[in-house]
């Protein structure tokens, strides 16, 4: 007998919708799990890594600064007035930097969001990558001065404490012929502290994380209770 007609079938295996909705089901719940966290881990090494570059842009103004105008302390000779202190290191210094915009001592000209723009102590700017950043040399005879650098600019971001708003004292390490950021002794605590965080930029520069962003006040990792970062045997809450 001819199998003209006798051959088997081919069978063709799929999945049926309901399975199909149940596959797309898990993978949204798995993604809504592991994204964020991504995103977060993602965001914070792109915030290091500004700051990092925006200090060491500082570091190689400044070191160009000391090397064309002389010692750091000395800038200052027969200055008197604090507001021109940090004329004289705020030109200086960024004499030797990419800018987008200089606002000098001048007030409300737009290099922040916050109320820093509203000051005529501290000499303002943006830089080329779009920071604003400012200098504050009322002290610059003693070989310090203090720092603030909002990474998103005037127009970007939230300002906020440690996220994207950094402030330091700075000084010059003759020694090391090197800047150098400081805090005190208290450097974790003014860490932690979500409305302060004013060593958050000592912090990245030393550690190279936003791990305090992942802690209590005390420094007590969140989701690690085991682990309190100190900044130096602890750094990471993982």
């Amino acid at each position: 007998m001819s199998n003209k007609f006798c051959s088997l079938a081919k069978k063709t295996f799929a999945f049926t919708l309901a399975e199909t909705l149940i596959v797309i089901g898990v993978i949204g719940i798995v993604s809504a799990l592991t994204l964020p966290n991504l995103n977060s881990s993602t965001g914070e090494k792109e915030k290091v890594a500004k700051v990092q570059k925006l200090y060491q842009n500082i570091q190689d103004a400044f070191g160009c600064a000391v090397a064309v105008y002389g010692p750091y302390e000395e800038w200052f000779v027969e200055i008197t007035d604090n507001k021109l202190k940090s004329k004289r290191a705020g030109e200086r210094i960024t004499e030797f930097m990419k800018t987008s915009k200089v606002c000098g001592l001048n007030t409300g000209e737009g290099c922040f969001s916050t109320g820093d723009d509203n000051s005529n102590y501290t000499y303002k700017i943006i830089t080329a990558d779009g920071a604003s950043m400012y200098f504050d040399a009322s002290s610059g005879e003693n070989g310090h001065f203090y720092m603030v650098i909002d990474i998103d600019g005037p127009n970007k971001g939230a300002a906020k404490a440690g996220v994207d708003y950094f402030h330091s004292t700075v000084s010059y390490n003759v020694s090391k012929r090197e800047l150098e950021t400081y805090c005190g002794s208290d450097v974790t605590s003014s860490t932690f502290i979500p409305d302060d965080r004013k060593c958050a930029f000592s912090w990245i520069i030393a550690v190279g994380n936003m791990e305090y962003l992942k802690t209590k006040e005390d420094g007590t990792c969140i989701n690690n209770p085991e682990i309190r970062l100190d900044g130096t045997t602890f750094v990471t809450c993982k």
